[in-house]
């Protein structure tokens, strides 16, 4: 019997209904019918039977058991964990083998969580379909043909196809988010800071953030309450403990109604599907119902978020991948001759296209006499962007949007590198101004088949509130 939330796999392990080693077997069973999709890089029988054991002994013998007892979590490999793989997805770090765990991993272990895989991405989080790891596409389960989103895509199957209860993404600019709406699942990407970094394998330092994806906002909040607060590994980890579980049940509406807005130049955006732009118009109309006041704001800033957005992550990544260069660990080539030579092949070998293409792109916006036409005016719009959305929450509670253009596409259908950097076009705001966001699954396309998500985005370390309010939303609509 395979459970779809963590609730429901907690209450019958304390009632004798199933246990944690049936609970693993059958979704490693699971894993290995629908391997086909190549959500996982990985499994980890051994470690997650062993661990299901430990948990099934505290539970005979009464002892004390974690907040997640039970819960099967796979993790996107690009998150260390001690004694087990991690490579981004790259040819260039093959084999190499984690030497401690992130603090995330570390924080569902102790509450005792069941890790069971690493999961597919793109290579080093970059991309927007999964089309970039070094080890295979993976398939939308909804439609093998199409993708699952990226970089979080095999996170994003493993939890639409029943693979694993939840899983950790992490999102620099929708990569949980955007894989969460063409799947059909809840992403959650946190305010930046509320969630320690230390673990993840760096793509934009000031844009990355682990993230949960998960059934329900429920589980989703669950998993945020384990993983959030500060951490002396990361000095950009400042929130404390966000106690999200606090007043669980309590209605949003019932603690007021809420100020909503929804970004006029994203609504009527000519790129945006028309069913996506309905099914938002129907939200509208039923929040209205519901008493809340829902209105349109000004946003001209529309055309400025990828392109800054690019300019910054991948001058980031430029400086970040540089220590994966053939010599300390991972890849090496054997071709290389001298030590110039090792440096050039190993990087070139071991790096995919696209790495490479953000590599190049960050080191020239970095590079002596690009920097200020480039980089600098880039952080001086980020500042701009941040600056108006906050001026926008100070006057609503959350801003409504879409979270992608488009229902999933087609493997290989979008060909040019610049028209799969506009996916992020609604999802890059909430990492550029590092404010909370979440993808819900309110939407499937005519045909009954492609899910697509709507996408809440609250004020900073304002997450307990917009879950609160994610999960009226889901109720209503």
């Amino acid at each position: 019997m395979i459970h779809h939330s963590i609730s429901e796999i907690r209450k019958d392990l304390v009632s004798g209904k199933t246990s944690c080693r049936k609970t693993v077997e059958d979704f490693l069973k699971r894993i290995d019918e629908k391997k086909s999709l190549n959500a996982f890089l990985e499994v980890f029988s051994e470690s997650a039977l062993k661990k299901a054991d430990e948990i099934d002994a505290k539970i005979k013998n009464s002892s004390p058991f974690g907040r997640l007892r039970g819960a099967v979590i796979a993790i996107k490999d690009n998150i260390c964990y001690k004694g087990h793989k991690v490579s981004a997805s790259s040819k260039i770090l093959e084999g190499f083998t984690s030497l401690y765990s992130a603090t995330v991993v570390e924080r569902l272990l102790k509450e005792d969580a069941i890790i069971i895989g690493r999961t597919n991405c793109d290579e080093f989080a970059m991309g927007s379909s999964n089309e970039n790891s070094a080890y295979g596409n993976v398939l939308n389960p909804h439609d093998t043909l199409r993708v699952p989103g990226g970089s979080s895509g095999g996170s994003a199957v493993a939890v639409a196809a029943n693979l694993c209860h939840a899983a950790l993404g992490s999102d620099t600019g929708g990569s949980i988010r955007q894989p969460a709406s063409f799947c059909g699942v809840v992403g959650l990407k946190p305010t930046y800071g509320t969630v320690s970094r230390y673990g993840l394998i760096a793509y934009a330092s000031s844009f990355d953030q682990i993230g949960p994806l998960t059934h329900s906002v429920e589980d989703a909040e669950l998993i945020l309450d384990v993983i959030a607060g500060a951490d002396e590994y990361d000095s950009t980890c400042v929130a404390p403990p966000l106690n999200l579980l606090l007043n669980k049940g309590e209605s949003p509406k019932g603690r007021g109604l809420k100020r909503i807005a929804y970004l006029k130049d994203c609504i009527e955006n000519s790129a945006l599907n028309p069913e996506i732009k309905n099914r938002i118009e129907e939200i509208i109309a039923e929040l209205k119902k519901q008493g809340h006041t829902v209105e349109p704001v000004e946003f001209p800033y529309l055309d400025y978020l990828v392109p800054s957005y690019y300019v910054l992550t991948t001058a980031e990544a430029s400086s970040n991948l540089a220590r994966f260069d053939g010599i300390r660990y991972g890849y090496r080539s054997k071709n290389a001759t001298d030590l110039e030579s090792t440096y050039r092949k190993s990087r070139s070998e071991g790096f995919g296209k696209e790495v490479k293409r953000r590599i190049m792109l960050g080191t020239f916006v970095l590079s002596s006499g690009y920097y200020d036409a480039y980089y600098s005016k880039a952080q001086k719009v980020r500042r701009i962007l941040r600056d108006k959305s906050n001026e926008i929450l100070s006057k609503y509670d959350f801003i409504l949007s879409p979270t992608t253009p488009s229902t999933a596409f087609k493997h290989g259908e979008v060909k040019d590198p610049i028209q799969m950097y506009l996916e992020d076009i609604f999802t890059v705001l909430a990492n550029l101004t590092g404010l909370p966001a979440i993808s819900l699954p309110l939407g499937k396309k005519s045909d009954g088949l492609l899910p697509f998500g709507i996408q809440l985005m609250g004020k900073k370390f304002g997450d307990k509130e917009l879950l609160e309010f994610s999960k009226y939303l889901m109720s209503i609509a």
